[in-house]
């Protein structure tokens, strides 16, 4: 059921999934292809926020920024899961893996260089302070219009 909550969770973690994607393609190769880099995590953004956020509001406000938190930490993680596979996936189509034992190695390989960006300095706080912000919004939405 749509909630003011779930709305306002979706639409903050899209923005905050957005923000960060363009924060670490300035700590990216040059010649790396972005594509719709920034349109997928802000994809995995609302999701996010609309399913795990928004579905939890309502409880002490103490709570809801470890949810606002944990929100910002599983849309960093689904994002970077979701471009490593599917660079693996590319990979696996060139045959530059011999079976699926060394494609699967390729991906944790792959996660954890991609993982790289996520944990930056500028990328991390913004995404610590937007999780924080995000619980602090979601809850104080859910308080006024439920």
């Amino acid at each position: 059921m749509p909630t003011a909550a779930k709305l306002s969770a979706a639409i903050w973690f899209a923005l905050l999934a957005w923000f960060a994607a363009e924060l670490s393609k300035g700590h990216m190769d040059d010649n790396m292809r972005f594509g719709a880099m920034s349109v997928i995590c802000a994809g995995f953004g609302a999701v996010i926020g609309w399913v795990f956020l928004g579905r939890r509001a309502g409880a002490a406000m103490q709570t809801a920024l470890g949810f606002g938190l944990t929100a910002s930490a599983l849309m960093a993680f689904g994002s970077v899961f979701y471009f490593a596979f599917e660079q693996m996936i590319h990979r696996s189509w060139d045959q530059r893996y011999r079976d699926a034992a060394h494609a699967l190695n390729g991906f944790g390989d792959l996660f954890v260089q991609y993982g790289a960006f996520a944990v930056q300095a500028d990328v991390l706080a913004t995404l610590v302070v937007g999780g924080l912000f995000g619980g602090w919004l979601t809850e104080k939405v859910s308080q006024k219009w439920s």
